[in-house]
């Protein structure tokens, strides 16, 4: 699981959000200090309440003052803190309320910016070491978490950094990032790691000399271990593999960091990792289970060591394994996947009982926790959520899909999740089960239809997860359960209506930081952008043919002209939202919205159709011809030389990159809309070569198909990155080169598509995308078992189906840990997908599917062929 996103599952059990009380909340901060007198500036953003002095102007950048607090010390820390600032007018901003604080120290949560709960601006140096100076007296003796990113200074609660004030932003290897200005004006990225460090052009105040001497004065010698890798790292602390220096010892080290890594009780890392020391000297000599060795403290830091576990995780092993993922799984490798499987769970069963018979709930049973060698023997790790099984209460962390729900304690825990990986290990959709516990038959029907396991095996299954004890109360347990797509034949129309009347259902217009509810990258670009805002949904609903919504398409309008796009790229940007304003008729905020992102487009150099250089070109492309324009269909053909000479520079990356959106197979689809714009069959060569640089990144797996390297650790089919991506750019390529060589790597791209399991439904990174790029070949050249595929793709979007609303069908996004309706993850890109699927046309995003048109007549570029043999 991505991390990550643990920290937006807080505020709402069916969407990703972030905290957003008001000042005026009734649990928040606010209600309980002074208001400030005439003459300040008191506003909310997102999860912060900003306070500012009228007439203070402050710096770009400086040296800023973070506190952190504890839950139990944040109110009066923030009251002294607040009459200061106050008294001294200076401007600072603190989190909205202790909720917010917890979700912002929870284990999950980002290590770079946790531990912070108020953040001053002093004006200049000198301001800056007498705030400091005032505060450390202000505050001594009170806790904290500990502020990665910054510079502590004595033992208190005050962090120091230099970084931005207000927002500036740079770009870096196609990604736009906070910033700040070098002397010469140039903007860098303002670091934001989990780690100290100054920008070397900065002086340090003297003020910091004796806590930077402090910070040095470790002495490496202290610590009984040498650290020889990083394995995992939480807000709570990391796990490492590590000498013990006494002995030469091989060990695995768990570090905890006091007042970090709070669960939702409270309780923090240093607590557990305590916990989970007694319980694994409880179970000393239990087969299975590492032994303890040391519990030592150091630097404030616990580290507990204990005995490494060889093998790799369950999940991991089941990615290496399951057939479903493969293109073509024969009946006799899901019986050989069964029977296999059925032994590790009998192996995980017995293992469990041994840890029961010493009075011990696990607590946290799942996939990650669960290791398995190179022949099959299987281990436990992680105990920190294990305890006594007579103690009360039950564990407050859990990952999802395995959890057991409340008023399930002992036992009673571990059996829930047992029960779960028995449905997981045929069928890993668990998490969906949290968002609608009424799909759970679904779920089991699909394992007895599709494995051949034993009788009775799906029942006790049913009988353990069924929710009972909290069926009357649940409102994701109590909706209808089945939906259009569980029947044998679906009603297609009924399908596509049940999607929008989801997304509808999902507004929100009373609020002004999204409309539509989606992935958690809404809350970094921004609710209105077309891949993950309302952009996209709208543009969705209006192609799929389920109508406009001018409510809706106000709140678009209104919130660019309030707010201005930040970022210029067509997905995450500026591009993309006037794309969607000139389509549905709203020419002059269309106008408005492009021209105000000129400046943004003249600082990217990233090449990719997501945020970057090729998308921004094919809209150029696009309102060139809606308007008649030439100057723009100039700027169009210039940003295509400009990435044409990129491409001649470009080199394979480790990293994951190549697809559509990310890739340099955008780049081709921009080439291959300057050929169908000119006729100059140049664009063409330079089509294929982007194509062949894409291609260059992908390997052939052990199952003979073509997929995206990522690392050397895994390989990617999806759409925006990955090979669907490729094949389907490539499949423009063929409509008009049909004999390129370039397509004799086709097929082998194709047949990664062909997977029955997929983790996620969605169009860039899941199901849909492999959907589209099928249909696409599908559409040149039929083939009765590509076909098939097709079909299994369109049925097996009912695994993933949520009833939602009056009828409604919505769709987890990523992760499965919430519902989506953006068009990147969620319900928008599933309805284009299945609406140009089966109406056949293919325009399953903008720029896709039509046809090649003539030359524009008269264009200079269209009347000689464009000598590309240079490149």
């Amino acid at each position: 699981m991505d991390l990550q996103y643990e920290a937006f599952c807080f505020v709402d059990p069916l969407f990703f959000d972030q905290p957003r009380q008001t000042a005026t909340t009734l649990n928040g901060f606010s209600t309980r200090l002074p208001a400030p007198h005439e003459g300040w500036v008191d506003g909310v953003a997102g999860i912060w309440r900003m306070l500012r002095p009228v007439g203070v102007t402050l710096p770009g950048q400086g040296w800023k003052i973070h506190v952190s607090a504890t839950l139990g010390n944040a109110e009066r820390v923030l009251s002294a803190v607040h009459a200061h600032c106050l008294d001294r007018g200076l401007a600072y901003k603190h989190l909205l309320s202790p909720s917010v604080l917890l979700a912002r120290n929870s284990k999950y949560a980002p290590r770079s910016g946790s531990g912070k709960l108020v953040t001053i601006y002093p004006v200049d140096d000198d301001s800056f070491s007498q705030v400091l100076a005032e505060l450390s007296t202000l505050l001594d003796g009170e806790a904290g978490p500990y502020i990665l990113s910054d510079l502590r200074i004595g033992s208190g609660p005050l962090y120091v950094r230099y970084g931005g004030f207000a927002e500036q932003w740079v770009e870096i290897d196609g990604t736009r990032v906070l910033a700040v200005r070098t002397p010469d004006g140039t903007l860098v990225p303002d670091k934001r790691e989990p780690t100290f460090s100054v920008p070397d052009w900065v002086t340090v105040p003297d003020c910091l000399a004796p806590h930077i001497a402090a910070r040095k004065a470790g002495n490496p010698d202290d610590f009984p271990y040498r650290v020889t890798a990083s394995m995992h790292f939480s807000n709570g602390g990391g796990v490492y593999r590590a000498t013990r220096k006494s002995d030469g010892a091989e060990v695995v080290l768990k570090e905890a960091r006091p007042h970090a890594g709070l669960d939702r009780d409270g309780v923090d890392a240093v607590a557990r990792l305590r916990g989970e020391h007694d319980i694994l000297v409880r179970l000393a000599d239990v087969d299975g289970v590492p032994a303890a060795h040391d519990l030592v403290t150091v630097w404030e830091h616990t580290f507990l060591a204990m005995e490494p576990v060889a093998g790799q995780s369950l999940g991991s092993w089941l990615a290496r394994t399951y057939p479903l993922t493969r293109q073509h799984a024969s009946d006799e490798a899901v019986a050989e996947y069964t029977e296999r499987a059925l032994t590790v769970l009998g192996r995980v069963e017995d293992l469990l009982a041994r840890v029961h018979e010493r009075g011990v709930m696990f607590g946290d049973l799942h996939a990650l926790n669960i290791i398995i060698d190179d022949d099959d023997r299987v281990s436990l790790i992680d105990f920190e959520m294990a305890s006594a099984a007579a103690e009360p209460g039950r564990p407050a962390l859990g990952a999802p899909g395995f959890r057991a729900p409340a008023g399930r304690t002992g036992f009673d825990v571990d059996r829930y999740a047992l029960a779960a990986l028995r449905l997981w290990i045929f069928l890993p959709l668990n998490a969906l089960l949290e968002l609608a516990p009424g799909r759970l038959d679904a779920l089991v029907d699909v394992i007895e239809r599709r494995f051949p396991l034993p009788p009775g095996y799906g029942d006790g299954i049913r009988r353990e997860l069924r929710q009972t004890d909290q069926a009357e109360t649940d409102q994701a347990a109590t909706a209808p359960a089945a939906t259009e797509l569980d029947r044998p034949d679906p009603d297609w129309g009924q399908v596509r209506k049940a999607l929008a009347v989801a997304i509808l259902a999902s507004a929100t217009p009373e609020r002004d930081d999204r409309l539509f509810p989606g992935d958690i990258e809404q809350f970094r670009v921004g609710g209105a952008c077309f891949g993950y805002g309302a952009a996209g949904v709208l543009h969705a609903l209006d192609a799929a043919g389920t109508g406009r919504y001018p409510e809706h398409e106000r709140w678009l309008i209104d919130t660019v002209r309030r707010t201005p796009p930040a970022r210029p790229g067509f997905f995450d940007g500026a591009h993309g939202i006037a794309h969607v304003l000139e389509n549905l008729g709203h020419h002059e905020d269309a106008a408005a919205v492009l021209d105000g992102a000129d400046n943004l487009v003249a600082q990217t150099r990233d090449h990719s159709l997501d945020g970057g250089l090729s998308g921004i070109a094919l809209n150029l492309l696009h309102f060139a011809g809606t308007r008649h324009d030439r100057d723009l269909r100039t700027r169009a053909h210039g940003i295509g030389d400009r990435l044409a000479d990129a491409l001649r520079a470009a080199t394979p990356s480790p990293f994951a990159r190549a697809g559509l959106l990310n890739g340099w197979s955008g780049v081709a689809l921009l080439f291959l809309r300057l050929h169908d714009d000119t006729g100059d069959r140049g664009w063409l060569d330079l089509a294929e070569q982007a194509i062949s640089r894409d291609l260059d990144e992908c390997v052939t797996t052990d199952d003979g198909v073509l997929q995206v390297r990522d690392q050397g650790a895994r390989t990617l089919p999806y759409l925006s990155i990955g090979s669907a991506g490729i094949a389907l750019v490539a499949e423009e390529l063929a409509a008009r080169r049909p004999d390129s060589a370039i397509l004799e790597r086709q097929p082998d791209l194709l047949r990664a598509c062909h997977g029955e399991f997929v983790i996620h439904p969605g169009l860039l990174f899941g199901r849909c995308g492999l959907l589209v790029t099928l249909a696409a070949a599908q559409r040149r050249a039929a083939d009765p078992e590509r076909a098939e595929v097709i079909g299994r793709h369109l049925a097996a979007l009912g695994w993933h189906a949520v009833p939602h609303g009056d009828g409604g069908i919505a769709m987890p996004g990523n992760q499965l840990l919430r519902l989506s309706m953006d068009l990147a993850t969620g319900g928008a890109g599933v309805l284009l997908a299945v609406t140009a699927t089966l109406d056949g046309h293919g325009r399953v995003l903008p720029f896709l599917g039509d046809a090649p048109h003539p030359p524009i007549s008269g264009h200079p570029a269209g009347e000689k062929e464009r000598n590309t043999s240079w490149r």
